[in-house]
């Protein structure tokens, strides 16, 4: 069996943004093949299953690139740098939804994009919620809904759910 490797000859950093940077880099395949990869270096993010009372607290909000409302699961970038993934998790959903959990599994992660982009979603369920109160990001307008489980798993099957970290989530959540 070949190994499989690439490795990294140049990298030349040619966007850097406020959610992303974008590095053009030259590899060398395992083969000796040399070829361009171009990169999309994310800081990661947080996405929270929050189950109370057999129901589960989605999001919906417009999503500019895709020109749509999605429904999606409470979700959040991590800050830039080393900031603790359950203190993302926990800040992220009570920013959106106005909600904190008692009870908090971590589910894994996911790799969003990894044939362009690194990056990394770590998944949770939180459970025995207690409603403080919704204090979005500035900038952030979304709406929070409780939907029975029944009722998402439907909306996933039938494709009014199309947020892939969302059925990611689920699956991983209620081992579907």
């Amino acid at each position: 069996m070949e190994k499989l490797y690439e490795k990294t000859i140049n990298s030349k950093n040619i966007y850097e943004g406020k959610v992303f940077n974008i590095t053009k880099d030259d590899v060398e395949l395992s083969d000796g093949y040399k070829t361009i990869r171009e990169v999309v270096h994310h800081s990661g993010g947080v996405v929270i299953v929050a189950e109370t009372n057999e129901q589960i607290l989605m999001v919906q909000q417009f999503r500019y690139p895709t020109k749509e409302i999605l429904y999606e699961l409470p979700a959040g970038k991590l800050d830039k740098g080393n900031e603790d993934i359950l203190s993302a998790a926990k800040r992220e959903l009570e920013e959106e939804t106005g909600f904190i959990a008692q009870n908090w599994e971590s589910l894994g992660f996911i790799w969003t994009s990894p044939g362009f982009c690194n990056e990394k979603l770590y998944l949770f369920k939180a459970t025995n919620l207690t409603y403080k109160g919704q204090h979005l990001d500035e900038g952030e307008i979304l709406n929070y809904i409780a939907i029975d489980k029944d009722e998402v798993f439907e909306m996933v099957k039938n494709g009014e759910i199309n947020d892939a970290k969302t059925i990611a989530a689920l699956m991983r959540a209620y081992k579907l």
